[in-house]
């Protein structure tokens, strides 16, 4: 099974995967409008947000590269010791970056 994306096939398949995304974000906020707010759905939504980060993060740590779990403790490192995202971030990617360059 092959998709054409001669022509204006890729524009096509980006324009609508662009309207799905679309339509998930702003049902969520409009479904959320209807839902009150209260502890318990506060603390799930904390803990939503969690989970989705672990299930981005885990399956790079498990079948990564050296280079990306070296960016991984990199980050993780810096975010405990000086809650920076920014910095964090940066650092992972240019720890990353240096390992990659040093160890191809």
């Amino acid at each position: 099974m092959s998709i054409e994306t001669g022509g204006y096939g890729a524009l096509v398949i980006v324009i609508v995967m662009a309207l799905v995304t679309l339509a998930t974000r702003w049902g969520g906020v409009f479904v959320m409008s209807f839902v009150p707010i209260s502890y318990r759905v506060q603390q799930f939504i904390s803990a939503m947000s969690g989970s989705v980060l672990v299930a981005l993060l885990a399956p790079l740590a498990l079948n990564g590269d050296n280079g990306a779990r070296l960016a991984l403790l990199a980050t993780g490192l810096t975010m405990l010791m000086v809650k920076k995202p920014l910095l964090a971030i940066t650092l992972g990617l240019v720890t990353a970056a240096v390992y990659r360059y040093l160890f191809p």
